[in-house]
Order: C-alpha cells, then sequence, then structure tokens
C-alpha cells in the first residue's frame, strides 16, 4: 500500500473535519443572535446534512469522468468561500444560504473513500479506511475546541479561521494529491451507488447488516438531537457561552477517540460486539438523562464522559457487525448503506429536537434521545449473535 497518498488524504480530510467542528458549537449562538428559534436552528443544523445526503453520490459519479482528484480540489475551494458566506452572514437567510452550500462542497467525504478505494487492495483497505476515521475523530477534537476559543472575539471569527484553514488545505491537496490514474470504469465500480435500490435491498438482506444499520441510524438520531440542543441548553441553564461549550464537546470527542483507539479492540474479543452495543446504548442513555436533570456542569461533565464510552463502544462495535454481514465483493457498499442510515438521522434529528425544545421543553430533545437508546437496548436482547 502507498503510504504517501494515504497520509495526504488523511492530513485532507483531517483539516476539512477541523473546518467543519468549528461550526458545531459557534452556529447556535450565531443563529440565536439573529433570533432563530430551536425549531429553526434545527432545521439549519439539518440543511447541511440534507446536501451532503443529496450531493454525495453527484460528486462521486463526477469523480468517476474527471477524476477524484478535481473533485476534491473543487470541494475544498467551496468550502473556504462557504465559510467565508457564514462569516460575512448579515442575516439568518444568508447563514442558512451557508450551510446549503457547505453542505453540498462537504458530499466530498465520499469521493475521499472512493479514493482510498482506488489506492488499496482488498487486503489492506481497512487499514486505509482507518486512515479517513482516524482524520474524523481527530477533526472532530480539535475543531469544537478551536471553534470555542476563537468565539471570544466574535461569532464570524472561526468562520474566517475555518475559511482561512480550507485555504491552506486546498494548497496543500493542490501540491501533494495525486490522481490514482485509473479508467472510468474502474472508478465507477469503486464507488458505492447509494441510490442503487435493487443493491440495497441485497445488502441489508443480511440480519446483521440489516440490525446493525437500523441501530445506527437509531443511534444518530439521538445523538443528533443531544448536538442540537447542547449549546443552547447549556446557555439556557448555566449561561454557558460557545467557548465553553466548544471545550465541553472536544473533551467528549477525546473520550470517544481514546475509546476506539485503545480499549475497543480488547473489549469486543472479551464481550463480542452485540454486548458493547446493548450497553453502549444503556450507557448513552443514561448520559442523556444525566444532561436532562443536571443541577450542576460537573454531572454535564459525567455525563459527557459516559457518552463518549458509550458512543466509543457503540460506533465500531456496529460497523464491524455491518462488515461480518456483507459479502466479499460488497463490503464497501455494505458500509456505505450503513453510513447512510446516520445521514439520513442527522437529517431528521435536528428539527424533531428543535420543536420538542420550542414546545416541550428544553430537556425534552434529551428525554427523546433517551427512550430511542432504550429501544436500541431492549432490540439487542433479541438480536442475532454476529
Amino acid at each position: 500500500m502507498k503510504k504517501s497518498p494515504l497520509f495526504t488524504l488523511f492530513l485532507i480530510v483531517f483539516f476539512d473535519l477541523v473546518g467543519f467542528g468549528i461550526v458545531i458549537p459557534i452556529l447556535p449562538y450565531y443563529a440565536q443572535s439573529y433570533g432563530a428559534s430551536a425549531w429553526t436552528l434545527g432545521w439549519l443544523m439539518a440543511s447541511y446534512s440534507l446536501m451532503q445526503f443529496l450531493f454525495a453520490p453527484v460528486w462521486g459519479k463526477i469523480s468517476d469522468h474527471i477524476g477524484r482528484r478535481p473533485v476534491l480540489l473543487i470541494s475544498i475551494f467551496g468550502s473556504c468561500i462557504s465559510m467565508l458566506v457564514l462569516g460575512f452572514a448579515p442575516s439568518l437567510t444568508w447563514l442558512f444560504i451557508g450551510r446549503f452550500f457547505a453542505g453540498i462542497c462537504g458530499a466530498n467525504i465520499s469521493t475521499a473513500f472512493a479514493y482510498i478505494t482506488d489506492v488499496t487492495t482488498e487486503e489492506n483497505r481497512t487499514k486505509g479506511m482507518g486512515v479517513i476515521g482516524a482524520g474524523f475523530g481527530l477533526g472532530f477534537i480539535f475543531g469544537p475546541a478551536v471553534g470555542g476559543v476563537l468565539s471570544r472575539f466574535g461569532y464570524a471569527a472561526p468562520m474566517f479561521a475555518g475559511s482561512g484553514l480550507a485555504l491552506i488545505n486546498l494548497f496543500f491537496a493542490y501540491f501533494k494529491l495525486h490522481e490514482p490514474g485509473l479508467s472510468t470504469e474502474i472508478r465507477a465500480s469503486h464507488r458505492n451507488k447509494r441510490f442503487d435500490w435493487k443493491l440495497n435491498r441485497k445488502i441489508l438482506a443480511d440480519p446483521r447488516t440489516r440490525f446493525a444499520t437500523l441501530t445506527f441510524l437509531l443511534v444518530t438520531l439521538a445523538v443528533a438531537q443531544m448536538e442540537m440542543s447542547f449549546a443552547i441548553f447549556l446557555k439556557a441553564k448555566f449561561n454557558y457561552t460557545a467557548e465553553s461549550a466548544g471545550i465541553l464537546l472536544a473533551l467528549s470527542g477525546l473520550i470517544m477517540a481514546g475509546m476506539q483507539g485503545g480499549l475497543i479492540g480488547k473489549l469486543s474479543k472479551k464481550w463480542g460486539e452485540i454486548n458493547l452495543i446493548r450497553y453502549g446504548s444503556l450507557l448513552c442513555a443514561i448520559a442523556l438523562i444525566g444532561f436532562a436533570h443536571a443541577p450542576t456542569i460537573a454531572l454535564i461533565v459525567c455525563s459527557l464522559f459516559l457518552l463518549g464510552v458509550g458512543h466509543g463502544a457503540l460506533h465500531p462495535s456496529l460497523s464491524s457487525l455491518a462488515s461480518k454481514g456483507a459479502q466479499k465483493d460488497l463490503r464497501g457498499a455494505t458500509l456505505g448503506v450503513f453510513q447512510s442510515g446516520s445521514s439520513l438521522a442527522r437529517i431528521i434529528g435536528p428539527p424533531v429536537a428543535g420543536f420538542l425544545y420550542d414546545h416541550a421543553g428544553q430537556e425534552w430533545p434529551f428525554y427523546c434521545g433517551a427512550v430511542i437508546l432504550g429501544g436500541c437496548f431492549l432490540m439487542t436482547l433479541s438480536a442475532i449473535k454476529a
């Protein structure tokens, strides 16, 4: 396996996700400064995921014809522009425009996955996919922390920093990222085709893959509601700033990364995927109830710890279970279907959380998430064993 293109792609994805993570703790405060309700904020957050879901196949198809490198360069440049739009946004409408455009450009992750398939063999592809996973994880740790710290200079400052980071990423990718040089037909065969319904039915015919995909959708639906509500909940209950929210989210990401990087392999061998999914769901449910009832910030931190441990156990266990149910020649497509469930949940979850926050109370997005996770726990009691 060629290490240089993988390391280059790792850095590209890392910088891309840092830029994305910068926005997470800032956007709720930024939107509220323009009078947004929680319901409106939910749609603002969902708009990114919606565009990402719709345009991932579009970018993928374009990359089959013109190559992966041009698509990645174009989308990174677009991310730079979208962050500038957010930074200069004079109204809530312009925040929506910026997030729609950011989601279109953020759909380049599917092209990054296809690039990995282009430059790896079947035997070392898992390691290659791990490069993308590492870029994701580290980006989600550093991004919120950087965004939170920069927010002390105003809500636009992190957006401009994200734009500058995307520009640096663009120059780096231009000089360091090389096209694999495959034919259009081979590139097309390496890409996951999200809307191939016949193939999707074939993939989901295996009960392990079906269970893992459904559970991942539900887990993401619950966590997305927490992510949408977290910053405005901290502001309403504890008068916390975007800086504090960003640091707390980075802490949760650090715990989750530690779980996935150091413990999950040993725990999986000892307990198996189903047990890790079962108790990971339970820990996350307890964490969300803890958020809803936290009288002090200390309990918020404890709940974040439980969430990081539980979510850190869930994602790799569900991915592993899904891949065990996949046919050898459909493993890439299976993981694509698996990830699509999460993408759908990130479109649905934030508006649901916003509606509950506005009409039922600020604790209800957490309650709703806890109920969903409790359902996941119950599902594991009768789940098929891997």
